[in-house]
């Protein structure tokens, strides 16, 4: 089973991480501007709630439907697809704190990719190197987000 591993360094808290993981639409914001979005239902995170969305790759709409489980607001969730185009779709959020006041966001994806039409699909629009540029812009949005905590912190020590 394929699986991808990712891990991105934020400046900032795990509160103000799980803060901005838990805004409502904060999955607009971490979807790449050149793949619109159509949501349809975002319930606020907890465990048990539900996220419901359509990705537009061109005129091809891509329903999805998440699960929210393991939901700890300090230490991370993991969202499970459970409608939408793969078989398998379980990616967990992890937060860990890092010496420098900062914070590790450990992803972890395990995926299958289906048969037929709807496997073709997945694997042209979610290919491991599509994979890896979609975590690269969510790394982005993060980091840049995120890393307005030490440019206050040194706002405050320049006063």
């Amino acid at each position: 089973m394929p699986a991808l591993d990712w891990i991105t360094h934020v400046p900032a808290p795990v509160d103000a991480v799980a803060r901005f993981h838990a805004a409502p639409r904060v999955i607009r914001r971490l979807t790449p501007f050149v793949v619109p979005m159509t949501m349809r239902r975002m319930d606020p995170l907890g465990e048990g709630s539900i996220s419901e969305f359509t990705l537009w790759f061109g005129p091809i709409p891509v329903r999805w439907t998440a699960l929210h489980v393991d939901v700890d607001p300090q230490a991370g969730f993991t969202d499970i697809q459970t409608a939408g185009p793969f078989p398998l779709w379980k990616h967990a959020h992890r937060f860990q704190p890092t010496p420098d006041g900062g914070t590790h966001i450990v992803e972890h994806v395990d995926y299958r990719h289906g048969t037929g039409w709807t496997g073709q699909l997945t694997r042209l629009l979610f290919s491991r190197p599509m994979l890896l540029l979609l975590f690269s812009y969510r790394s982005a949005v993060m980091r840049w987000s995120l890393g307005w905590f030490r440019r206050a912190e040194f706002q405050a020590r320049m006063l």
